[in-house]
């Protein structure tokens, strides 16, 4: 367990770090007074027992693990409407304490099973008593549609392995059609949406 503990403090280091300055752009549009593009943030460290069963299923070596494995550390962006995915892409993108190695476009190119999400897997460099260590994380950037969706498959494709009954495979093919349609409603009436929080907004610090 030692040798699993000292491997992943740079990677709990990170998502901490991560998580703080991605929040950050969430405050730094409040104080501007405009609507955030960042709903909220979530991180993770991959349990030990998920990063050995993915590294089997995928011949991962264990001595390869920091160059190969890139969700070791995962960060899950959370936002309202999907036009505010690319905002926060482009914000990534441009930041200089991270360098973005791949993306993938889960919305355009929607997977079979209806999920819908935008990942980006940075390269981010941690400070640590030993010297800077590089690793990888990444980043999924959704809807809260998306988000509801994406964590209900995720439940149940532990249940079935993968392998779900007709029945419960054309159920979540129809949620997946209603979280799109849901996502594209909220677009539509965006501003008016964003109009009612600033009412809101006011009416409250009154």
């Amino acid at each position: 367990m030692d040798g699993w503990d000292q491997f992943l403090a740079p990677y709990h280091q990170a998502v901490e770090e991560l998580k703080v300055k991605l929040k950050g752009i969430r405050t730094d549009y409040r104080l501007g007074a405009h609507s955030s593009p960042v709903e909220f943030v979530t991180a993770r460290v991959k349990p030990i027992q998920s990063i050995i069963e993915k590294a089997n299923t995928r011949n991962i070596p264990y001595d390869e693990l920091q160059e190969e494995m890139y969700d070791i550390a995962g960060i899950r962006i959370m936002c309202q409407f999907v036009d505010d995915i690319e905002v926060i892409c482009r914000l990534v993108r441009d930041r200089e304490d991270m360098s973005v190695v791949e993306e993938r476009d889960y919305i355009e190119n929607t997977k079979e099973s209806g999920y819908r999400s935008y990942h980006i897997i940075i390269k981010y460099p941690v400070n640590t008593i030993h010297g800077v260590v590089d690793i990888l994380a990444e980043i999924q950037i959704r809807t809260l549609a998306m988000n509801f969706w994406a964590t209900i498959e995720h439940t149940l494709n532990y249940k079935y392995s993968g392998e779900y009954p007709p029945e419960i495979r054309h159920r979540l093919q129809n949620a997946a059609d209603a979280a799109y349609l849901l996502d594209k409603e909220m677009s539509e009436i965006r501003e008016e949406i964003h109009d009612a929080e600033k009412y809101y907004k006011k009416k409250r610090n009154i």
